[in-house]
């Protein structure tokens, strides 16, 4: 039976030069934070770190104890400068093994690809007592240590990952949400939202405004784990705007 009060939260650290210096835009918060919702967890916070040892350790110790799950992205392939099994494994306090499950897949996957190499057998590394996350898209598994998640940096890969473990983590109820949208500038409405959100315990309404086609307007976004509450405030807010003179878009605009 899921808590309806509990709510479970994760965090997301992102680990790569390339992300920090602009290289590579990173597609894979938006991705995990819309799979965690369909959880029912929360991604409360996400950081964004360079391949430093060091750095990833204080990110790692720091989120992980903060909150239910910590995800990881990038840095668990097979060259010298992914590192982020070594930096964990420092944080916990347990050495790098080679996991046999792991070896087991890569030599598999590699046999009709030029083998395993002494470079492929790297990203059988794990940090001591880890279990592993199916990836199907390219043979090299992600990897579980307790509350600890660390994923592929490829879009793709982590997609597939997070597949795997659809319905593996225990979360509470679903995140809900409806949009709305209205040709109107936030500010004069700023009090209205505040008021209607203040009115419905557990909603939460999020503005985002935009200026298209030489006007202002906004898309309001309403969330709740409560299907009823979540109905009854977006249509309070609808109303309400309608009653102000602005013309409601169901969806967004």
């Amino acid at each position: 039976m899921v808590d309806p009060t509990r709510i479970w939260t994760a965090a997301l650290i992102v680990i790569g030069d390339e992300i920090l210096s602009g290289r590579t835009q990173d597609r894979n918060v938006s991705q995990i934070a819309v799979w965690l919702s369909v959880q029912g967890i929360r991604l409360r916070e996400v950081r964004v770190v360079p391949d430093d040892q060091n750095a990833i350790i204080e990110a790692v110790n720091t989120l992980r104890a903060r909150n239910d799950y910590l995800f990881t992205t990038g840095g668990i392939g097979p060259t010298h400068d992914d590192i982020t099994v070594d930096a964990i494994a420092a944080a916990l306090g347990v050495d790098v093994e080679i996991h046999e499950g792991a070896r087991a897949i890569l030599s598999d996957y590699y046999k009709a690809r030029g083998g395993l190499t002494e470079a492929r057998l790297r990203m059988a590394r794990v940090p001591a007592g880890a279990d592993l996350i199916e990836n199907y898209m390219s043979g090299a598994p992600g990897i579980r240590h307790g509350n600890i998640l660390i994923m592929a940096g490829v879009p793709s890969i982590t997609a597939g990952m997070l597949d795997s473990l659809t319905g593996q983590l225990e979360g509470g109820l679903p995140l809900q949400s409806t949009t709305i949208g209205c040709w109107v500038a936030e500010s004069e409405i700023a009090d209205l939202l505040a008021a209607t959100e203040r009115a419905y315990a557990g909603c939460q309404i999020g503005s985002y405004p935009f200026f298209r086609e030489g006007r202002t307007g906004a898309n309001f976004v309403i969330r709740s784990t409560d299907a009823n509450a979540l109905n009854a405030c977006t249509a309070d807010l609808s109303a309400a705007l309608e009653r102000g003179g602005w013309a409601v878009t169901a969806g967004g605009i």
